[in-house]
């Protein structure tokens, strides 16, 4: 079976089967892309069940000495470990070469994050009574109160929204459902944008559909799309820090963390399907609370 055939297979069977969307399916296929054009600068790729040990430690050695980040590397073996193990599954192979693969960290960077202050400079930039000022203020409150990935957010429908309990339904990565409670800021916007902002964008437009949150044309706003609105919200404050989407879940976790939550509680919250991802947060916490130590105490 020729190459291209078993990446469309795999493909397929994330899109299918694990029901990701079509940036996951980009994000692995650029992954996978790119180890084989690696192997192909460097001695010429010869298939996927030709792929050694030899052929891993090159490319590792290589991303280590381009400087690539921690979090990208351990990105492309994730995406490399999970199509070998769909080939294994599948008898195209019988061992998965990138099993046994050692990562070597460098150090893990703290994600960024809001303080509080900061975070309401961002809530006045987006006040307004037209429809996308309404509607970016829905967006900003949902994604602060739940902490739910930008993704989730675009993908997100009307009945999964339980204003009466105030929840949301959210479907996650790998096909995996939780429910996150929001508070009455969100609750207050997403209400007033559902009454006048959301409205107005889909009778001018003549849509009819059910995701909750709509570009300037009524249609679905995408991830790129919400992107591009949190750097416009940024661009109306005095906030020099550069945004970027998931600094929103960031600040979420932290802050929970930081008024006392547990750490349990915020990784069902975030969807963490393990808790040492979560606790990364607890190292954003604690670099916060020696900051403040050695700001205000006398000796």
């Amino acid at each position: 079976m020729i190459e291209k055939e078993l990446i469309d297979k795999f493909v397929d069977n994330l899109m299918v089967n694990h029901h990701y969307s079509e940036e996951t399916k980009k994000s692995y296929l650029e992954d996978i892309d790119n180890f084989v054009s690696f192997l192909d600068q460097n001695g010429g790729f010869k298939g996927f069940t030709k792929v050694n040990r030899i052929d891993i430690e090159t490319f590792l050695t290589y991303m280590d000495e381009k400087n690539y980040a921690d979090e990208t590397v351990a990105r492309r073996i994730s995406a490399l470990r999970s199509f070998y193990n769909f080939l294994v599954r599948n008898k195209f192979i019988q061992n998965n070469p990138f099993d046994l693969v050692q990562l070597r960290h460098k150090g893990r960077k703290l994600p960024r994050f809001f303080y509080e202050k900061e975070m309401q400079q961002l809530f006045d930039a987006v006040r307004g009574v037209d429809p996308l000022s309404q509607r970016n203020s829905a967006l900003l409150e949902l994604l602060y109160a739940t902490g739910m990935r930008v993704s989730e957010c675009a993908n997100l429908l009307l009945d999964q929204l339980d204003f009466s309990n105030g929840i949301v339904l959210i479907h996650g990565k790998g096909d995996k459902d939780r429910y996150v409670p929001f508070g009455s800021f969100a609750q207050k916007a997403l209400e007033k944008y559902f009454e006048s902002g959301r409205k107005t964008l889909m009778e001018k437009n003549h849509q009819d559909h059910q995701f909750v949150f709509v570009n300037s044309r009524g249609g679905n706003l995408t991830s790129r799309g919400i992107s591009y609105i949190l750097d416009q919200i940024i661009k109306k404050t005095s906030l020099t820090a550069d945004i970027h989407p998931h600094m929103i879940r960031h600040t979420f976790a932290t802050h929970m963390l930081e008024h006392g939550a547990d750490l349990r509680t915020v990784q069902e919250l975030l969807g963490h399907s393990s808790l040492s991802t979560t606790q990364i947060y607890t190292h954003v916490t604690m670099e916060h609370l020696q900051k403040d130590y050695k700001k205000y105490f006398p000796r």
